[in-house]
């Protein structure tokens, strides 16, 4: 199998749901005791949520694509950026590896919801990707349509960066995530990606009146179908 990258932090929590879930996956297709090759550089968030908040994209792209070429040089072979709105700067980070794979976080995403044939699409993330369109775009260009909440992007916003970031989980911002996915069916939509990779912490199938694509689930398994014998 061969050797994943992971380059997390961003925010940790989510960081170790994609360990547990890479390590789970890797057993599920191999077997017995076996676990997967796996190389975490998990990045200090604050430095880089502070850039965020500044807009300074391209200091983001070259630390990040810094990471990504330190794992290539202990061996990765498969690297994944283990959060969705870091994903603007991919391109940077890609074009900073040499033969090491870059598996793009919304790619199997909308690879799930092709295959069960969604169309019409909600998304669910910081307000970085809801309101920029390096995410929407490349889900548009797969053919789906993208719908986004029309109000309270600031109020999700500051439930991930201020509460599941933190691990904090309450019953009153699950309410809140359920109100905001009501109304994107309202509008048409026949499925909901949680494009934040902390989303899955406070609403699950269970809470939604549709269909939930976890993108860290999808991703993690991604990033293991890219590594096992063979692939």
């Amino acid at each position: 199998m061969k050797t994943i990258g992971l380059i997390g932090g961003m925010s940790w929590e989510s960081t170790a749901h994609y360990y547990a879930r890479i390590n789970r996956e890797t057993a599920r297709h191999l077997g017995g005791l076996h676990s997967a090759p796996l190389l975490v550089s998990s990045l200090d968030f604050a430095p880089i949520a502070a850039l965020q908040t500044a807009g300074d994209w391209d200091e983001a792209g070259t630390r990040l694509a810094c990471e990504a070429k330190r794992l290539e040089a202990a061996g990765a072979e498969v690297i994944g950026l283990a959060t969705n709105t870091m994903h603007i700067v991919a391109p940077a980070i890609e074009a900073a590896l040499g033969t090491a794979r870059f598996v793009h976080i919304a790619d199997p995403t909308a690879t799930a919801l092709a295959e069960d044939g969604a169309r019409t699409v909600g998304l669910l993330g910081t307000r970085f990707t809801m309101e920029m369109d390096f995410y929407r775009k490349r889900l548009e260009d797969a053919g789906f349509a993208v719908l986004v909440p029309g109000v309270g992007h600031t109020e999700l916003n500051a439930i991930i960066f201020e509460e599941l970031c933190r691990g904090i989980v309450t019953d009153r911002s699950r309410a809140r995530y359920v109100e905001a996915i009501e109304g994107l069916a309202a509008r048409g939509a026949e499925a909901v990606i949680l494009g934040c990779t902390e989303i899955a912490m406070l609403v699950t199938d269970d809470d939604s009146p549709l269909p939930l694509y976890d993108t860290t689930e999808l991703h993690a398994d991604a990033l293991v179908a890219a590594a096992l014998p063979g692939s």
